[in-house]
């Protein structure tokens, strides 16, 4: 489906002359993390898919929160304020619950300004879960493993790639799948990005790993939900 899509995309291109926009969340749908299986398999290709999303030509869309692996939240109904919700009893809150900054629950983790009565907190439009803190943005900051530094890992090598030309607004990109899971956007002669979609590793091609959502278990292999970008000589 992703080859399929992208493909349609290269073609859109090559017509119109204008590149494509990528992105993998928006407060419309599902968070990937959520629905990509949920838990640690839902977090784990959430990570690469970011890391694919950002390697691909064209401009790519981060949703608040997705640096964060945030996953959909199950709003009590009584909390919920969206109005699809009271009009066609469908809900996207879910997405939309206030970013956890610090661990400490108080003012939402952070995301309320303090109130002018200390008596009286001021409320989120949104209530946050009870384990929201685990995700904090302070907490992450200090995990060189988390979701937030394998986004700010990926968007300082994909700005570099773009300063010694790797990258050029007029990169196209030519999608298939090799080995029944392998999924490989050819961004130019010279990079691609691949993407493990099965269940077992898969050969890489030959070249240079630039970077990975999670470290290779084996050199030259690529493991199930995991995708690097890849220079070639």
């Amino acid at each position: 489906m992703w080859a399929a899509a992208g493909n349609k995309l290269e073609d859109a291109r090559k017509l119109h002359g204008a590149a494509p926009t990528w992105a993998l969340e928006n407060h419309d749908i599902v968070r990937s993390a959520t629905r990509f299986g949920g838990s640690e398999l839902g977090g784990r290709r959430a990570r690469a898919a970011l890391v694919a999303l950002l390697g691909l030509p064209g401009s790519a869309y981060l949703y608040q929160g997705q640096e964060l692996g945030l996953p959909e939240v199950d709003v009590p109904a009584e909390a919920r304020v969206d109005p699809m919700w009271a009009r066609g009893g469908i809900t996207r809150d879910g997405t939309r619950v206030p970013l956890p900054w610090t661990t400490d629950p108080a003012r939402a983790h952070g995301f309320s300004l303090p109130s002018r009565d200390p008596q009286r907190p001021a409320d989120p439009w949104l209530p946050v879960p009870e384990d929201w803190g685990r995700h904090a943005i302070e907490l992450q900051q200090r995990d060189p493993d988390s979701m937030l530094a394998l986004a700010t890992r990926a968007i300082a090598v994909r700005r570099q790639l773009w300063e010694d030309g790797t990258f050029t607004a007029d990169d196209g990109g030519t999608w298939h799948v090799r080995d029944g899971n392998l999924l490989l956007c050819e961004r130019s002669p010279g990079f691609l990005v691949a993407v493990a979609m099965g269940s077992s590793p898969v050969k890489l091609p030959a070249g240079l790993v630039l970077f990975s959502a999670f470290p290779l278990a084996e050199a030259g292999w690529l493991q199930p939900d995991n995708a690097v970008w890849l220079r070639r000589d």
